[in-house]
Parts: C-alpha cells; structure tokens; sequence
C-alpha cells in the first residue's frame, strides 16, 4: 500500500502548491494604493479580474465609492474631493482612474463631491463601523 499513500501525498502536494500560486495572483489583482493625508485609497475595477477582486475587497474597506453611467456602465477619472466634516481635518481629493475606489480614512462624517462626465454630486457619510458604500451615478 505505499504506492497508494504515495500518490495522496503528492497529489495533497499539488493542490497546496496550485492554492498558494492562486493567492499572490488574487492579491496582485489589485491597484497600487496611493495616500493624500489621512485618506489612502486605490481605484480601479477595469476588466473582469481587477472589478471582481476590487468588489470582494470592498469589505475590508470603510469606504467604497463606485462610479457609473445612467445605463449602468463603469465610469473613470472623476475628480473626488473628500471633507472631513465638523473642521476635523483638511480636505482631501484625487482623481479616480476607475469606476471602484477603497479608501481607508478614520472614523468620522465626511462630505463626498464628485465631478465627472459634466456632472457634479455631493453625499455625506459616517464612517466607523460596518462598511460603507457610496453609488455615484453620471
């Protein structure tokens, strides 16, 4: 009976090995981070694997902005300024290169203007506990 256990070991083996390379994989499906004082943010969600790997990751994050058409296609490189409210600190702003953004910023209410497609919007938000989920449309 080695031979049997044999085969179970290095096939246990194989599907560790293939496990492993996967993660690095998921893990690089998502945009560099970039920082504007106390906010540090990444956007993207261009193609299938990076808007997937940006939507499971949006748990993880305080805050998520997504941005989209009237019809519901994806929309970019919207100018987003964030204020913390109650004179908590100084605003920050970035341009979003693609239709999802995460944001790690401390608990707080914070406005959201958004300005793209020759639209502007504007929404306040708490964040702090359970993460949050700003849909802008254009």
């Amino acid at each position: 009976m080695p031979a049997p256990s044999l085969f179970r070991l290095l096939s246990a083996a194989a599907v560790l090995a293939a496990a492993s390379a996967a993660t690095p994989a998921l893990a690089q499906q998502l945009p560099a981070a970039h920082e504007a004082g106390n906010l540090r943010y990444q956007c993207g969600g261009i193609g299938v694997d990076e808007s997937s790997a940006m939507r499971a990751a949006m748990k993880d994050h305080p805050l998520s902005l997504l941005f989209a058409r009237a019809d519901g296609a994806y929309e970019a490189n919207i100018d987003v300024r964030i204020t913390p409210q109650g004179g908590s600190g100084q605003a920050m702003g970035f341009v979003a290169n693609g239709p999802v953004c995460l944001l790690q910023l401390p608990a707080g209410s914070y406005k959201v203007d958004v300005q793209g497609a020759g639209q502007s919007h504007s929404r306040t938000v708490k964040v702090g506990g359970a993460p949050q989920s700003l849909d802008f449309r254009f």
